[in-house]
């Protein structure tokens, strides 16, 4: 199995930038992909972006040109650079780990962006 612990979550203005990151331990090897979720009470959770083994990623059209995706080259850390953050990226994102077909996910970490 796959165990991912998220970090770098926290509060900051609109504007601001925040870095989360995501340590993959466990059975990692056969990591096809991984990624970053975010969901707000009462909505379905979304994909924010993923980055694929291929070098692929694949970013949601509302944080296109303000997020990045990015592992470490022994694929254990994966992170997302959060830039120019906008209110309505409040939400808990959580870390992705497809292991062959299987999802694993990590516990969430809380982003809050104020006005």
């Amino acid at each position: 199995q796959v165990q991912l612990v998220e970090s770098g979550g926290g509060l900051v203005q609109a504007g601001g930038s925040l870095r989360l990151s995501c340590r993959a331990s466990g059975s990692i090897d056969n990591i096809r992909l991984m990624g970053w979720y975010r969901q707000t009470p009462g909505k379905q959770r979304e994909l924010v972006a993923t980055l694929s083994n291929d070098g692929n990623t694949n970013y949601a059209d509302s944080v296109k040109g303000r997020f990045t995706i990015s592992r470490d080259g022994a694929k254990t850390m994966v992170y997302l650079q959060m830039n120019n953050l906008k209110a309505e990226d409040t939400a808990e994102y959580s870390c992705l780990a497809m292991r062959f077909a299987l999802p694993f996910w990590g516990q969430g970490t809380q982003v809050t962006v104020s006005s």
